[in-house]
Formats: structure tokens, sequence, C-alpha cells
């Protein structure tokens, strides 16, 4: 899936402030993300905080489940580190409801591509719990990594699935006019058990 970061912008609203890149000074970036078709609009799309960790195991934990895959502590305590390290490129936003609970996360990094003079961003990882799949939590993570690519000048924002991921595919789908035509192919070098 690709996306344009020319495609139409979010309304205004709430704001989230996230880690600045090297370089630049820390950017208020302010996106309103109404989650509509729950029992309650009173949910945001915010930076993951530190005091996040526990929940946003427990997502990361399900999204790595969900792929019928595992992965060491050791990665996972990594990942975690690389999303708080204002060098990594790394990024993750999650979706937050009212009371605190994390409903979903989404992890992405901008990247050089022989295309395009500015980066093009990849989206990585994207989780919404089970039993609130089809709430508008996906499209408004995916919102907010476009948000951030139109902010940050990155040409497109592109992303993976599965064949077989139909719920998520009929979201990607409606958020991008379908697929590009490309087939993805992977050459694993790394041993994950």
């Amino acid at each position: 899936m690709r996306l344009s970061a020319a495609t139409p912008s979010l309304p205004a609203g709430s704001d989230f402030i996230c880690r600045n890149w090297p370089g630049q000074d820390i950017i208020e970036h302010s996106v309103h993300l109404v989650i509509t078709n729950m029992s309650s609009n009173d949910h945001r799309v915010r930076c993951a905080l530190d005091s996040d960790r526990e929940q946003w195991d427990e997502l990361w934990r399900g999204y790595i489940s969900f792929y019928q895959s595992s992965l060491s502590a050791e990665v996972t305590d990594l990942l975690w580190q690389r999303i708080h390290d204002p060098a990594d490129e790394i990024q993750c936003r999650v979706a937050a409801a009212s009371d605190g609970n994390l409903l979903g996360l989404v992890h992405f990094f901008p990247h050089a591509h022989t295309w395009y003079a500015n980066p093009v961003c990849y989206l990585n990882d994207l989780f919404v719990r089970p039993q609130i799949r089809g709430g508008g939590i996906g499209a408004a993570l995916i919102e907010a990594v476009v948000a951030e690519a139109r902010l940050q000048g990155w040409s497109e924002v592109y992303w993976h699935t599965q064949q077989t991921n139909k719920v998520a595919r009929g979201l990607y789908d409606k958020v991008t006019g379908g697929t590009d035509g490309f087939v993805n192919y992977t050459i694993d070098l790394v041993d994950r058990t």
C-alpha cells in the first residue's frame, strides 16, 4: 500500500507533541482524530509515553501473535528504547481512550528513496485490539502517520500486509484506493527464535 503525502489534510483540533528530529526544534503538531462508530468519541492518538510500556507490551504481543511469530524480550526492549530515543528514526503513536487504556499502536519510520528527493515513510506495524476493530482506530492511526509525513515533508507513506488479512485490507483499500500493484519479496536473514 502506498499513500501519497498529498492526500487531504486532517481536521485541526486536539494536539500532541512528539519528539523532535535531530537538529530540529520540537514542533507542536495539532491533529484532531475523532473516532466514530465507537461507544465514545473521547479517544486520541498520541505519542507513546514511558508510562505506556505495560499496555504497549500487551498490544505488541498481540500484534506478534496475530502474525503467528515470536520475538525475544531483548528485541522488544530494543524497540521500546528506539521509540524513545530522539536519535532513532522509529516512531510510535498509540490510540488512547479517555480512561487511559491503549486501544492500538502504529510504528513507522522515514528512509531515503531512490525516486524522491525527500524521505518516504514505512508504516511498519499497525495493531488494534481485536474487540474494537472496525471502529475507526486503525484509520486514525494511519491518519496520524500521514499527518507526521506531511509535517516532515516526506514524499509518501507505504506499508505491507498479508494477502489473507482481509479485515485490514478492507480498511487499507478505503484509505488508499487499493494496492499499488507491487508484489513483496523477502529474504529473511535473521533467525527470530
